[in-house]
């Protein structure tokens, strides 16, 4: 088996049994009401261990029949607390990971557990602030089980490979499988592209004189490997240039046009690239199971969207690509993410900072290369086009939070279940917002030296970047507290502890007659079904968004191992249509993605969350300021990406006026190449301790 799996496997296999686990209190003695005081919780006042006021309000009633006020502990906890005999004591401020780590840095001593970025959690656990979990793993039977099936996860924690330590408990939202997709508006798809004849409008607008060129071939063939239209198998097609020319090239030689002509030059594209394949059903090329398409398709498709709002809104304006938050750099950073995804480049989705590992098998960083300015560079064009959003450019606030509800913006890249839950809370009859298929584009995966044409993502779930450490110096002399924290750790890896992380305590689970789980296949296999109150309840308090539900009113999913299996449960018929779409590529080979192993192939294996650095290392990283303060991805309107701002304004500013000089002022200038050069150091330490341990 797999062993990058065994999460999910060991949460399968166990989760129907009866049978009590072992517990850790016989190794890890504490006294009954022992305090924790817990600064954790996942971004914000209303995600946290207990209710806000904001939340709870006067008094909530859940699905359990209890009623919750502010500053009661949410139900999960409640579960937790009573499982372990402990008493939780409220410490958090309602931060992100990196924010609630910074405001207890100095004060660690007031708190016990406490929320953090993998990287400040393993560097001030290396000067000794942070309590090293794998000291005491041969007391958690549970943990240590879990890492000892999963190599690679601790591969992925592992702070020091001199002591082999850990300083933080992993936090997996789901594991070893797609994260965000592009989604689109599929009715509008249609309505442009399928039947027979020319489309035809009675208004239409017109496109704006062409600055973006062609990504793809011009001239010759390509052959692509598609998922057939039924989903069973797989079946090679050919995009020919030298029959339809490349649709970019002769829009451009047209120059701006009105956007019946658009349509129709796509349209005729369509029938001569793939030989009639796609027949009057064109719009399969980008949104059925056998779609193919790529980033020039793409463009012509928006050009075609941004001049025909008459016909796909009744008004005079739509937007293109968005972001779901425009003044918000979490979300914003999205754009970027979508542009490797389009262009064919590693590290803009990584699961640490910007690293990747080349087909050499050595660390690679996508600030320092070329081709990364060059993936912004062509997304800039698309912007000076309009085929995004203004508000994006325009850094506006909240303007895109309408876009859906307001039929006024087309496709952005996020995660399935929560944008798609729109088509039953926003969108009309007849209108359909679903994930689509990976784009194809050429990869460097070292199989050939000019490149494949292949659909590959990055954006693939593992071990997340922000976890939850034990304070050193809150423990420290009370063995009683130390003792609980590494128990709770331990019973979160349990069987019990994984489901209570996923699902909320057994009273929000369908149960039956004997109190056993009613169940449902997922993935092959038996996984527990949510009641009916407690679906109902979701829906009612969180217009069916399970991950706010869940961190708002349960209080699971804030840290630990999150099977999506509840999440499915509610995900919207058109949310399970579109991601089944992908499921069965990726299951077919159709869809590559990183793998959580060290592959024979280096390219595909997936950065480790956190690399070992010495408390040296760290010291140098964080003197370099333009790395940290330049490349933001958290959240907040006052946070700087460059990515970001050079998509939306271009190359205008010092030392980045093109690519070329854009990597090289990052990588000289900026300290890239100084910063990569210890990653290299310890990405080469990991990989010996990891042969050590499991030659």
């Amino acid at each position: 088996m797999n062993k990058s799996k065994s999460i999910l496997m060991l949460l399968l296999a166990f989760c129907l049994m009866m049978v009590s686990v072992a517990s850790a209190s016989d190794e890890l003695p504490y006294a009954e009401g022992t305090v924790l005081r817990m600064a954790t919780g996942y971004n914000s006042a209303k995600t946290g261990l207990f209710f806000d006021a904001e939340t709870a309000g006067e008094g909530i009633t859940l699905a359990d029949g209890k009623t919750y006020h502010s500053g009661d502990l949410k139900p999960t906890w409640v579960a937790v607390q009573d499982k372990l005999g402990v008493v939780f004591e409220n410490k958090y401020q309602g931060n992100g990971a990196s924010a609630e780590f910074d405001y207890w840095k100095e004060q660690l001593d007031q708190v016990d557990m406490i929320s953090g970025t993998a990287s400040k959690l393993s560097e001030y656990g290396e000067s000794g602030a942070i309590i090293n979990i794998a000291e005491y793993l041969d007391k958690m039977p549970n943990f240590k089980a879990y890492l000892d099936e999963n190599p690679i996860v601790r591969l992925s924690i592992t702070g020091n490979v001199d002591t082999g330590a850990i300083y933080f408990s992993p936090y997996f939202d789901g594991v070893n499988d797609i994260e965000r997709m592009p989604l689109m508006r599929v009715d509008w798809v249609q309505k442009l592209l399928d039947g027979e004849g020319e489309f035809t409008a009675e208004a239409c607008g017109k496109t704006k004189d062409p600055v973006y060129e062609p990504y793809m071939p011009t001239t010759g063939k390509v052959g692509i490997d598609v998922v057939t239209l039924d989903g069973t198998a797989v079946e090679s097609i050919v995009k020919d240039y030298d029959k339809a020319g490349n649709i970019v090239a002769k829009m451009n030689e047209v120059g701006a046009m009105d956007g019946v002509t658009a349509v129709n030059m796509l349209r005729k594209y369509i029938d001569e690239a793939y030989d009639g394949y796609y027949g009057t059903e064109r719009s399969n090329l980008f949104v059925g199971q056998n779609a193919a398409w790529d980033v020039d398709e793409l463009v012509a498709l928006l050009r075609c969207v941004v001049s025909n709002p008459q016909t796909l809104n009744g008004t005079d304006k739509v937007q293109g690509i968005f972001t779901r938050e425009d003044d918000n750099n979490q979300r914003r950073v999205d754009m970027y993410r979508f542009a490797g995804h389009l262009f064919g480049v590693r590290g803009l989705e990584s699961r640490q900072d910007y690293l990747y590992v080349g087909a050499d098998g050595e660390l690679h960083d996508a600030r320092t290369e070329p081709e990364t300015y060059i993936a912004l560079a062509y997304m800039n064009a698309m912007a000076q086009e309009g085929l995004i959003s203004e508000a994006f450019i325009n850094k506006e606030k909240e303007s895109s939070a309408t876009y859906l509800e307001n039929d006024l913006g087309f496709m952005h890249y996020d995660y399935n279940q929560t944008q798609t839950i729109l088509n039953a809370t926003k969108l009309q009859e007849g209108e359909k917002y679903m994930a689509v298929m990976c784009p194809v584009a050429l990869w460097y995966d070292g199989t050939d030296e000019d490149g494949v044409y292949m659909r590959f993502t990055e954006s693939w779930r593992s071990v997340k970047t922000d976890g939850w450490g034990i304070s050193a110096p809150g423990v420290a002399g009370n063995p009683d507290k130390l003792n609980a924290a590494l128990s709770l750790i331990d019973f979160a890896y349990s069987p019990e502890g994984m489901i209570l992380m996923s699902y909320g305590p057994d009273a929000f689970i369908k149960t039956n007659p004997d109190g056993s789980y009613v169940t449902f296949m997922f993935n092959g296999k038996e996984m527990p079904v949510i009641a009916d109150a407690t679906y109902a309840e979701l829906w009612e308090k969180a217009n069916g968004n399970y991950t706010n539900y869940a961190r708002m009113y349960l209080g699971s999913t804030l840290s630990f191992a999150k099977s999506q299996a509840f999440e499915y449960q509610c995900t919207h018929e058109v949310g399970k249509e579109g991601a089944g779409h992908i499921s069965n590529a990726i299951g077919l080979g159709v869809i590559k993605h990183p793998e959580l192993a060290l592959t024979e192939n280096p390219w595909y294996t997936s950065v480790p969350t956190v690399l070992p650095t010495s408390k040296a290392d760290n010291d140098l990283l964080n003197t370099y300021t333009d790395l940290l303060n330049q490349f933001s991805q958290q959240k907040g309107d006052d946070k700087v990406s460059v990515l970001v701002d050079l998509i939306a304004n271009g190359f205008d500013f010092e030392g980045f006026s093109d690519p070329e000089e854009a990597a090289e002022t990052v990588a000289e200038l900026w300290n890239g190449d100084a910063y990569l050069g210890i990653k290299e150091w310890a990405w080469e330490d990991i990989q010996d301790y990891y042969n050590s341990l499991y030659e």
